[in-house]
């Protein structure tokens, strides 16, 4: 059986939820980062939020400084945020919609909706040599939009399917395989996360053309047991041992 050639990108934003959750300087993000690397990830991501619930601006300015493989920053589409992805030039962007009594990411962004501000956002971006990932749901005039924006990128939403079972799960998985179909033949590139976990990822695999899975949560919980190197090496191994469809 080929191996997978799907990269694996660690969310390492609830290292910083401990930190914070305790007024701490510690655990220090960067240093959960570099384990992350040493461990064979990708690359690695953070959600910088609008109201700095974990990840805070220095860690995203360390993490650039300090990491070896390329940062990914999940952030809204808020002039604010605009201007600090501007300023510590990510590899990667990644605009998601942004609530700020949610727990953690709900859906998929409204491109159509704020087709004017999400187009302006991806051409600051781009012009800036950064990398522009929409996050969306697989729904094909979301991604008809996404490939008039000028993003180099979708990310699939995976988090209904990854929360759902049986028929329901059967049905969602089948749209995110359509999906990714869709975004790879209009010329975008194509991630997925949310909500992957170990018992998950082989279903999550089935989708064609993916580039990487972003994956935080099921890591960092599975890391408090096994420790970060041990958790992040368990996932590539999911990775390697399990094929989708035509990447």
């Amino acid at each position: 059986m080929p191996i997978s050639s799907v990269k694996l990108g660690v969310n390492i934003d609830h290292v910083a939820t401990l930190r914070e959750v305790r007024g701490t300087a510690y655990p220090v993000p960067l240093a959960a980062a570099l384990k992350c690397v040493d461990a064979g990830a990708h690359s690695i991501t953070v959600h910088l939020r609008e109201d700095r619930r974990h990840i805070q601006d220095d860690d995203v300015f360390a993490l650039k400084e300090g990491l070896s493989v390329p940062l990914n920053l999940e952030m809204g589409c808020v002039p604010e945020i605009v201007e600090i992805a501007l300023n510590v030039r990510p590899a990667e962007v990644c605009l998601v919609p942004e609530r700020r009594e949610e727990l953690t990411t709900e859906g998929g962004l409204d491109v159509i909706g704020r087709r004017p501000e999400v187009f302006k956002t991806v051409e600051q971006l781009t012009a800036a040599g950064i990398s522009v990932s929409l996050f969306v749901e697989p729904d094909p005039e979301q991604l008809a939009c996404c490939a008039d924006s000028g993003a180099a990128y979708v990310e699939l939403h995976t988090g209904r399917f990854c929360d759902t079972s049986g028929e329901r799960a059967a049905t969602l998985l089948r749209q995110l395989i359509k999906g990714a179909e869709q975004a790879h033949t209009s010329g975008l590139k194509v991630n997925a996360g949310h909500g992957i976990h170990l018992g998950n990822v082989a279903d999550v695999l089935r989708l064609p053309h993916l580039d990487t899975l972003n994956i935080g949560h099921s890591i960092i919980s599975r890391a408090v047991l096994v420790g970060m190197e041990a958790a992040v090496r368990e996932m590539l191994q999911a990775l390697s041992g399990v094929t989708g469809e035509e990447r």
